[in-house]
Order: structure tokens, then C-alpha cells, then sequence
């Protein structure tokens, strides 16, 4: 980390995949002409085609971008070497998944089935195919969320301690007809993004305790909740959500607060605002030793960025770790570190070698690193009667003042000459 915050080194992007993939989408709803579709397109990747039962609808939009509309599952499922893009409606994710050759890579529309059964079934013919599959939770994949991650992972907001969502505006629920009679909505459909993000900050919750239900105004079966998530005595994580907040732009909010020790960080998702057309994201941080409010210069935006991101992480077989993003190589680490304390040459010391050596935490690209050393011990080298040995202990230390690794290194050190 530098001393000036500089919001234009903040990470952005996932890495594009070196071989892109062909791509096969099962379903022609507006999500995949509004975000799949121009995101694939954006980045470059190549789509072979569609299906979807409605052959109309599947031909409509395949016209449009310039792609094949498949007649079949079958002939859809056919296409070789392809990652399948199933933005289906979850009831539909099994018969579809059974239609894939084994071995298959599958990117699966949320949520993972209507209820307990139906993801069950989903998880138990990717295991019986062997497909490597993932759900395809996106937020987390946008550009203002990667660059929110890369801030608190450089130790610009200190600790973080609070995690507020606020969304109060109206969602036009009509555009997905299959969400009018579906079972569970809000949470299932709409949060899920939103629970998946903090899950990928502040890791997994102790607890959550949540309500959510829906409005005498339709019947839609939920559209409001409110969600405190559990994560001990330090962190305060809330929910309150919205979606029936039908009077005007002017108070209505999409927006997250971030606040940690040391540092804020201030979302809005600008897309749910005034939904497909929506408005600019925005995210602003507020430093650690800052004295002010930063924009953030985003590079793209929820849609279709984010889509893009996703698929670039499935296309190169879902190779993300629990650290959720790219880490660097331990040993590398062990070598800059050690590097670091040989700026001068011992004439009366060499190298025996390194006992106790410990990978503590990750190193993120991006991290600034130290190192530190302490005499630990002195004793006898049982070998050699003129020479003793020095235990020199390395701690190597991250911008956070975290010890990311550690190790014992031992010299071999010429005696002094006895006197008298």
C-alpha cells in the first residue's frame, strides 16, 4: 500500500480466460438479452447459440445477436467442448443438467432450485456426471465490488465492522412472470446477490436471523426482508429491503455503507434503480489517514460487467480458492522475503539452511510486504569446534502488519578467537 490512496490501482476485473470456451444459453428471458448476451458479447466470449421451449421467443433473440437458435435441448446440449449458460427458471435446471454430456461445465442461474428437494436433485446429477458447475451469483463479480474487495484486502478501511444494505425502491417483478407464482422470491431471486457478496468480505455468518414476506398490494410472495446476519461481537451485519417502495425517485435508495477501523466505503447500485434502464454505480471510499470522500473511476457497471466476470471465472473450470481471489505463490513470497535481509554480505557467516517454515496467511496481488528479523537463539554447531550456530527468526509482514509467513534461519558463524 502507498501512502496516498489512489482509487485507479484498485482491481477491477477478473482475468479473461486464455482459450475462451463456446457458449450454449438454455433460455430467452429478458435477463439474457439484457445482461448475458451483450456481456458475452463485450467480452469477447464466443456463443454458439440458445434454446429455449418458446421457439419464437429462442429465434427473436438468437436474429438479434447474430446467433443460432436450437431446436432441441438435445442439439443444444450437442455442442462440443462448450460451457452451458443455464439462465433457466430453477425448475427447469434438472431436466436440462440430465441432457449434458459428463463431465460437462454448466454455469447455473440462481437460485439452485425452487426448494430443498430440487437442489438436492440438482447437486446429485452434477456429482453422478461429474459436471463442474457453479451458480451464477454475479454481484460479486462486478466492478465496483472487485474494487471494494481489492480496497479492504489493502487495508484501506482498517477492520471492517459494519456492513449496512439499504434498498427501497420498486422493482418491476412483472418483467419474469415465473417469479408471480413462485414460492419464495425476495431472498431466493433478489438477495441472494447480496448475502453471496458478504459471504465473499466477511466470510461465513455464525447465525442469520431473517424475516421476509410479501404486500397486500400483490401477490407476489415476498418482497420485503429484513436480515441481520451473525458474526460475533464485533461485526454488525443488517439487511432492510424494500422492494414495494412505489412513490417516486426521490427517496428511493439501492446502497450499501461499509465502515471499518480505520476507513468507509459507500456503494450505490445504481442498476436497480429504475430497473433495466437503471443509473451509474457509484463507489466512494474514505481512506485510512484520508481527510475525505474518493470516487472511485469505475470501468463498467453491475450489467453486463458483472456477467462477464462470472463466466471468465467458470470458462477457466471455476479455479478460485477460499481466498477469493488470486493469491501469491507461497515459496515466491519466501523468496522475496528472505531477499529483503540480504543487502550485505556476512564474511564471517553462510546460510545452513531454514527449519519451522510457515505459511500464515495469503499474500494478494497488490500487497506490500516487509520483513523483520530477530536473534532467537545462539548454540553450538556439534560439527565444527571454531563455529557456532545463530537462529535468526524471519517474520515477514503484509501493509495490514499481519505475519503472512515465518521461519527459522540458521547460521553457521565463525567463532570470535578466545583470548589469553
Amino acid at each position: 500500500m502507498t501512502d496516498a490512496f489512489d482509487p485507479r490501482l484498485l482491481a477491477q476485473s477478473w482475468p479473461a480466460p486464455a482459450k475462451p470456451r463456446p457458449i450454449v444459453t438454455f433460455g430467452a428471458g429478458s435477463i439474457v438479452g439484457d445482461a448475458h448476451l451483450p456481456a458475452y458479447r463485450k467480452a469477447g466470449f464466443p456463443v454458439a447459440g440458445l434454446y429455449d421451449p418458446d421457439h419464437a421467443k429462442s429465434g427473436k433473440l438468437a436474429e438479434k445477436w447474430g446467433v443460432t437458435a436450437f431446436r432441441s435441448v438435445g442439439e443444444a446440449a450437442a455442442v462440443k467442448d462448450a460451457i452451458f449458460d443455464l439462465a433457466t427458471p430453477p425448475g427447469r435446471h434438472a431436466e436440462v443438467l440430465k441432457a449434458l454430456p459428463d463431465g460437462a461445465v454448466a454455469l447455473i442461474q440462481k437460485p439452485m432450485g425452487n426448494y430443498l428437494g430440487e437442489a438436492t436433485e440438482i447437486l446429485e446429477i452434477c456429482r453422478a456426471k461429474k459436471l463442474k458447475a457453479a451458480v451464477n451469483f454475479q454481484l460479486r463479480f462486478a466492478p465496483m465490488m472487485l474494487a471494494l474487495k481489492d480496497a479492504i484486502a489493502k487495508g484501506w478501511l482498517g477492520e471492517v465492522v459494519d456492513f449496512d444494505a439499504w434498498l427501497a425502491l420498486a422493482t418491476p417483478w412483472q418483467l419474469w412472470e415465473f417469479l408471480l407464482k413462485a414460492p419464495r422470491v425476495e431472498i431466493a431471486m433478489h438477495s441472494i446477490h447480496y448475502l453471496d457478496l458478504i459471504r465473499q468480505l466477511l466470510g461465513d455468518p455464525k447465525g442469520v436471523h431473517a424475516k421476509t414476506l410479501g404486500h397486500p398490494n400483490h401477490k407476489v410472495a415476498q418482497t420485503r426482508t429484513s436480515a441481520i446476519l451473525d458474526y460475533g461481537d464485533t461485526v454488525r451485519c443488517a439487511l432492510s429491503i424494500n422492494h414495494d417502495h412505489k412513490f417516486g425517485r426521490r427517496h428511493q435508495a439501492c446502497e450499501f455503507r461499509i465502515c471499518g477501523t480505520e476507513g468507509a466505503a459507500y456503494v450505490k447500485l445504481g442498476l436497480n434503480l429504475d430497473y433495466p434502464r437503471g443509473e451509474p454505480d457509484v463507489l466512494e471510499i474514505y481512506p485510512k489517514g484520508g481527510s475525505d470522500w474518493v470516487s472511485v473511476p469505475l470501468t463498467g457497471e453491475w450489467f453486463p460487467d458483472a456477467f462477464v466476470g462470472r463466466m471468465a471465472n467458470v470458462a477457466e473450470f471455476m479455479k478460485t480458492t477460499p481466498f477469493g481471489q488470486r493469491i501469491a505463490h507461497g515459496t515466491l513470497v519466501f523468496s522475496v522475503g528472505v531477499g529483503l535481509t540480504a543487502t550485505v554480505i556476512n564474511p564471517v557467516a553462510f546460510s545452513y539452511g531454514y527449519d519451522r517454515l510457515r505459511f500464515i496467511k495469503p499474500v494478494f496481488i497488490g500487497d506490500t510486504i516487509r520483513t523483520r528479523t530477530t536473534i532467537a537463539a545462539k548454540e553450538n554447531d556439534p560439527k565444527r569446534l571454531d563455529s557456532g550456530r545463530v537462529i535468526e527468526r524471519v517474520e515477514v509482514i503484509n501493509q495490514r502488519d499481519e505475519v503472512v509467513l515465518a521461519a527459522d534461519h540458521i547460521y553457521i558463524v565463525e567463532r570470535r578467537p578466545r583470548l589469553g
